[in-house]
């Protein structure tokens, strides 16, 4: 089933995404953690997209398994940055055998050193957004930034940038994390104002560890807000503790979101099965609604 049609339901929806493993042989534990997360019947799941990795050659079997044996839409991530076109034709080609329909597009990070963009490889992801729309009926997402990329200079250049890329072929865009509701609600309003009005799925992370908080700030920039600086003040020390405070603020979040009109809410979830099952678990009714 494609995505775009699943959104066109108004009833709270809930997706998951899980990554592949690093190597080969923790696949069998990845498997094991998607099949549980699967059973909580999620609107669907997507599966990250490792360049030039372990990870980036299981997408396609992980995402085949979730949709061909464990009967839940699957959605593929595809990561242009470090692969050269012929190597995305040949994940496109794949994806269509096993019968995927939906492809998050992404342009992925930059190196740090080397040249970009190397020959034959994509420099931005509309452009990867133009190529798969050209080589199949594919349901085509991507990402959004309602605190702006790390690389645009200002705010309205990147939604500039975004209306752009959407215009390509985009079908629906999913938010990178965010901890403060008001910042999405901000970006909603400015982004349709120019224009951009298709789906924006938000994009939630139960963060179950200090260690984690600190690698997502480090990487993305994202601004935490007072609320949540004293929950890690105040549990960051104590794993369990900080993890139940964890999931308890990612249900938060997810019921404002719903009750104000947001009904489609995908969460990183980590292959973590238990924090998933508990985020369902605070929201049976709610999503029954």
């Amino acid at each position: 089933m494609k995505i775009r049609d699943i959104l066109k339901d108004n009833s709270p929806h809930v997706s998951f995404e899980v990554f592949p493993p690093k190597t080969d042989a923790g696949y069998e534990g990845v498997r094991a953690a998607t099949e549980k997360i699967a059973a909580l019947r999620p609107s669907f799941i997507s599966v990250t997209y490792g360049a030039g990795g372990g990870t980036s050659r299981n997408t396609v079997r992980i995402a085949s398994q979730i949709k061909n044996d464990l009967g839940v839409t699957s959605l593929a991530h595809l990561t242009c940055v470090s692969s050269t076109k012929d190597e995305v034709h040949g994940v496109i080609g794949q994806l269509k055998e096993q019968g995927i329909e939906n492809i998050l597009a992404l342009r992925g990070d930059i190196p740090a050193d080397g040249e970009f963009p190397l020959p034959n490889h994509y420099r931005y992801a509309c452009e990867l957004v133009e190529d798969i729309k050209s080589q199949g009926d594919f349901c085509i997402g991507a990402a959004c930034y309602p605190e702006g990329h790390v690389e645009a200079a200002h705010k309205k250049d990147d939604i500039m940038n975004l209306k752009h890329k959407v215009d390509c072929g985009v079908d629906f865009l999913t938010t990178q994390m965010f901890f403060d509701n008001n910042i999405l609600y901000n970006f909603l309003y400015r982004i349709r104002e120019k224009g951009i009005t298709v789906p924006v799925l938000p994009g939630i992370m139960p963060v179950t560890s200090a260690k984690q908080m600190k690698r997502i700030c480090d990487l993305s920039g994202t601004v935490l807000p007072e609320r949540f600086r004293a929950i890690l003040d105040r549990f960051g020390e104590d794993p369990d503790a900080m993890k139940q405070a964890g999931i308890v603020y990612a249900t938060d979040q997810i019921i404002d979101l719903i009750a104000n009109g947001l009904n489609h809410i995908h969460i990183y979830s980590m292959n973590k099965p238990e924090v998933a099952e508990a985020i369902i678990g605070n929201l049976s009714t709610i999503i029954k609604a």
